[in-house]
C-alpha cells in the first residue's frame, strides 16, 4: 500500500507523541515502516538547509542533528523494553 507525503508526516509526529509502537498499532502500520519513514525524514532534515534562512546547515549541525536523531531512537527502543520487561514481572 502506498501513503502520502502528508500521512506519512502526521504519522510521524504522532510516533513522536505516543511512541513508534503504539503510533504503529493505531495507525495498523508495520513497525518497521514507520521506522524507515522516521529515518528518512530525519536525514531530508539534515541535509536541507535552515528554515530560517538560505544558509545551509554546519558540519557540527548535521552531526548534532544525526546524533539526535539515533539517541530519539534509541530511546523508543529502550522504553519498548522497559515495557515489555515491566509486564513480564507482572505475570
Amino acid at each position: 500500500m502506498k501513503y502520502g507525503k502528508e500521512f506519512k508526516e502526521q504519522a510521524i509526529n504522532l510516533s513522536d507523541e505516543i511512541g513508534l509502537k503504539q503510533a504503529c498499532l493505531q495507525l495498523g502500520i508495520a513497525y518497521g515502516t514507520l521506522a524507515d519513514w522516521r529515518k528518512s525524514y530525519n536525514r531530508e532534515r539534515i541535509s536541507k538547509p535552515k528554515e530560517t534562512g538560505d544558509e545551509p546547515l554546519t558540519e557540527r549541525e548535521k552531526k548534532l542533528m544525526k546524533e539526535n536523531a539515533e539517541l530519539h531512537e534509541t530511546n523508543e527502543i529502550l522504553k519498548e523494553a522497559f515495557r515489555f520487561f515491566v509486564n513480564d514481572r507482572k505475570r
